[in-house]
Parts: C-alpha cells; sequence; structure tokens
C-alpha cells in the first residue's frame, strides 16, 4: 500500500486540533438552550481513527521508546567560598562560630549517553563547568556518580563516564546529511522536568555569526529548548543522535522561555572533540597561520574586487601552514572548502573547527585574479610560556582568549598563570588580565602575539583589560 501523503496527515491533524477546540469550548458555553440535548446522540469519546487508507496513524511513540532511556539527567554541585570580611577578624569568627563560610550552587542540565558499553555521556561544557560534584541520573531512577573525562570550553561538549550496567545509548547520525525542514525531536531535562520530548524541523544548518557563544556550526530548530535542556538530544526520526542541544535565542534572556530559535551542536563535530577527548584529553585545534581583517569598500575596489566581502589577509606567520601553501599578505579569502567566507570572522570560526593535519582548499583573490590553494593545518599552541618571549614576562603563562570572548568582538590573548614573586607578578600583571596590545608589535591571538617578539622591543608596555576597567602596565 502507499503511504499517507504529508498533506493529508498534517490535514488530519490539523482537523483533530480544531475538533478537540470546538468541543472543549462547547463543553465550556454549555449556556441554557430552547431544546434539551439528546444525550445519546453525543459521542462518549471523540477519537481518530486507528488507521487510514488501511495505513495505521504516524507516531513518534515507538522511536522514543528506544531514545528516552539514553537521554539522563546531569546533576551539578560547586562549592562556593563565602567572602565576608567581617570574618577576617578573629573576634567576629569567635562571636558567631555558627554562620556557614561555603555555600552549594546546584545546577541541573542533560547529557545523552553514547556508548553503553563503556559509559560515555556527552553533555555541554556549560553543564559541567567548576563543578566539584557530579551526578547522572537515568531514566529509570538511578543515580550515579559520573567521571569526568574532558571538555572543550570552545565548542560547548563535555564528556563524561558513569559506572552503570543495562544502559541504553543513541546512535550518532550523519549531521551532514540534515536538511532545512527535517524533522527533529528534543529530549531533555527544561526546568527540571525530566524526559520531555518536545518536536519540530530544521530550521537552518551551518548557522554561526551569534555572539557570546563559541566555533559556530549550529543547527537551528524550533523545537522548544528551555534551560535544562543543555546537554540533551537532538535525534531524527530514526531515532540517531544527530545533534546536542546548547542553547535558545531570546531577547528577554533564557528564562523568558522558548520562541521557536534553538541551537544544537552537529552530531559530526561532536563525534571528532569526542575522540580527541578519549584519546589525549584535550582537543588540539588546527590554524592556516593567518591574520586576517574585514574588507571595506575602499579596500575591496582598491584591490580590484567588485564586492567587499571576505577575508583579507593582513600577515602570514613564518612557518605555518598558509606559508608553505603560498598565501601573502594582500590576498582575499572568499572561500574555504566550498563555504562561502564573507568576512574575517567566517574564516576564523571554519578555520577552528578544523583538526590538525586536515588539508583545507582556499579560494583566494590575488590583485583581483582568482587562485585556489591547497593549506594543511598546523597545530595552534595552546599555551605559551612568558620566558620563552621575553625576560620581562617571566612568570607569566598566556593562551588564547575563550572564543566566547572573541565572538563577542575582543582581540588578544589572556593570561592564565601568574607565579606569586616573578618578574611579571612584580609588574602589576596578573592571572585573568586580557592583553589588547603591546609595544611588541600587533596581533590578534596566541600565535600572533608569540611573532611580535621577534625582535624584542626595548620598552615593553602591554595595555590591558581587568574586570571592567583598561589600563597600561610597564613590564620591567
Amino acid at each position: 500500500m502507499r503511504p499517507i501523503p504529508t498533506l493529508l496527515t498534517l490535514a488530519l491533524a490539523a482537523a483533530f486540533g480544531g475538533f478537540t477546540a470546538m468541543a472543549l469550548d462547547a463543553h465550556l458555553d454549555n449556556r441554557a438552550s430552547a431544546a434539551p440535548v439528546v444525550a445519546s446522540a453525543v459521542p462518549a469519546v471523540a477519537a481518530l481513527p486507528a488507521t487510514v487508507a488501511g495505513q495505521p496513524l504516524p507516531s513518534l511513540a515507538p522511536m522514543l521508546e528506544k531514545a528516552m532511556p539514553a537521554v539522563v539527567s546531569v546533576n551539578t554541585k560547586q562549592v562556593v567560598r563565602v567572602r565576608n570580611p567581617f570574618f577576617d577578624d578573629p573576634f567576629f569568627r569567635r562571636l558567631f562560630p555558627q554562620v556557614p563560610q561555603e555555600r552549594i550552587n546546584e545546577s541541573l542540565g542533560s547529557g545523552v549517553i553514547i556508548d553503553a558499553a563503556k559509559g560515555y555521556v556527552l553533555t555541554n561544557h556549560h553543564v559541567i563547568e567548576n563543578a566539584d560534584d557530579v551526578q547522572v541520573t537515568l531514566a529509570d531512577g538511578r543515580t550515579v556518580k559520573a567521571e569526568f573525562l574532558g571538555s572543550d570550553r570552545d565548542t560547548d561538549i563535555a564528556l563524561i563516564r558513569i559506572p552503570a550496567e543495562n544502559l541504553t545509548a543513541l546512535p550518532l547520525g550523519n549531521s551532514d546529511q540534515l536538511r532545512v525542514g527535517d524533522f527533529v525531536v528534543a529530549i531533555g531535562n527544561p526546568f527540571g522536568f525530566s524526559q520531555t520530548v518536545t518536536s519540530g524541523i530544521v530550521s537552518a544548518v551551518g548557522r554561526s555569526g551569534i555572539r557570546g557563544l563559541g566555533y559556530q556550526n549550529f543547527i537551528q530548530t524550533d523545537a522548544s529548548i528551555n534551560p535544562g535542556n543543555s546537554g540533551g538530544a537532538l535525534v531524527n526520526l530514526a531515532g540517531q543522535l544527530v545533534g546536542i542541544n546548547t542553547a535558545s535565542f531570546n531577547p528577554q534572556g533564557s528564562m523568558a522561555g522558548n520562541i521557536g530559535l534553538g541551537l544544537a551542536i552537529p552530531s559530526n563535530l561532536t563525534r571528532d572533540v569526542v575522540e580527541q577527548l578519549i584519546t589525549k584529553g584535550v582537543v588540539v585545534r588546527g590554524t592556516l597561520g593567518v591574520e586576517t581583517q574585514n574588507l571595506t569598500q575602499q579596500i575591496a575596489q582598491g584591490l580590484g574586487l567588485e564586492e567587499a566581502r571576505g577575508a583579507l589577509v593582513t600577515r602570514v606567520l613564518a612557518g605555518s601552514g598558509a606559508a608553505a601553501a603560498g598565501l601573502k599578505a594582500g590576498d582575499v579569502v572568499t572561500a574555504i572548502n566550498g563555504h562561502r567566507v564573507d568576512n574575517a570572522q567566517a574564516l576564523h570560526n571554519y578555520e577552528g573547527l578544523q583538526a590538525v593535519g586536515r588539508t583545507v582548499e582556499l579560494d583566494v583573490r590575488r590583485e583581483g585574479k582568482p587562485l585556489q590553494l591547497k593549506v594543511t593545518l598546523k597545530e595552534q599552541p595552546r599555551a605559551v610560556s612568558g620566558d620563552t618571549l621575553d625576560p620581562r614576562l617571566s612568570g607569566a603563562t598566556f593562551v588564547d582568549l575563550p572564543e566566547s570572548l572573541r565572538q563577542s568582538g575582543l582581540k588578544g590573548v589572556l593570561v592564565s598563570e601568574v607565579e606569586r614573586g616573578s618578574r611579571a607578578a612584580q609588574s602589576q600583571l596578573a592571572s585573568g588580565d586580557v592583553i589588547l596590545a603591546s609595544s611588541s608589535g600587533e596581533f590578534s591571538d596566541l600565535a600572533s602575539w608569540r611573532a611580535s617578539f621577534q625582535p624584542r622591543p626595548q620598552q615593553l608596555v602591554l595595555s590591558i583589560l581587568r574586570g571592567n576597567g583598561r589600563g597600561q602596565l610597564l613590564m620591567r
């Protein structure tokens, strides 16, 4: 027999909704009438037929019965020390010994079992970030303590492991095959309501350019995603995991509720991150080794371009993959692996999602003429010690900015650690400072920060962001 046409199915669903609404309205508006209603003429129960044209009505229930046990609740606890200046005085501590000096912050999110035998559970980095204790509650009610295996802040993916048997895992689907309009289902624990299912369609794929988030290649869906859904599953109609729900966009704030703009991390990106977390414990990214900027209309005209679109290469770092491939300052990258590049941020975002050793193809305009180059990405440094750059920075360690800050428009490097009593500490450099500029030269990230010290400057002055204030430090 032929399957029920989609329009017929939607028509039946609409008819059922309308019928139910009219029946409810009639019940609530049961005013006195001229003639009594004959009870036997009113059906006792309004129900859809079991089949239409010999085919059973479609339902998500069979698929969900298999998928839902793989979605878990993730509960975290963090011990936070309460800072009270009165208790710096021993007298007050003796006078009020019962006042708590610590508090426990608790949060709730979701997770997905991806390997039943090994107990691997995927969730969001922001769900377990800074947690001192992580408990996982399974669909059958069991609660077990989870072991942290690794996480990646910049893609918001974390991997934990639970010691439990008789688990159900979700198979990973191919998120690259998703098309706008495909049906998807979100499973999670919004607002603490465990095992909640919402459905919708894929509203967009490859969504990026959202301020405040990390590297972006999101699936956008109108399936309801609310606080507590983070780390939960986005599945296709075959019951395959195609995304990890991570955020909902709402100008009124996340607690205002869902407005049909949910975001999920694609399963193919998740697969790459998980593989690195299992084998290395960290995620190592590849880099082209270039600095770029956006084009203006004036610059585009000067380069013989018809439109101000692409990423203008301003510097190629020595020893980088881009240098080996022949990329030059002044080139304009308009596409990478066939993906359109509109600006410098789009190129940086795509680059950050690639693994070390991967070869990408760049579409370039050089002096107005088209050119294609193949670049093999090299390892991106994770941290740089200050003494390798300049003796005046001894004792400090520098890392790249979290991608969420970079997506918000900030450029520079982050001071991750400063040793007490070190030369950097004596110059008042502190952990958490963001270095925005330096007399060593121009830079935008950790790689170019390191390159800016060749040669070393005679006087080293740093422009820093500390909290909400900006200032300058003379390094001695």
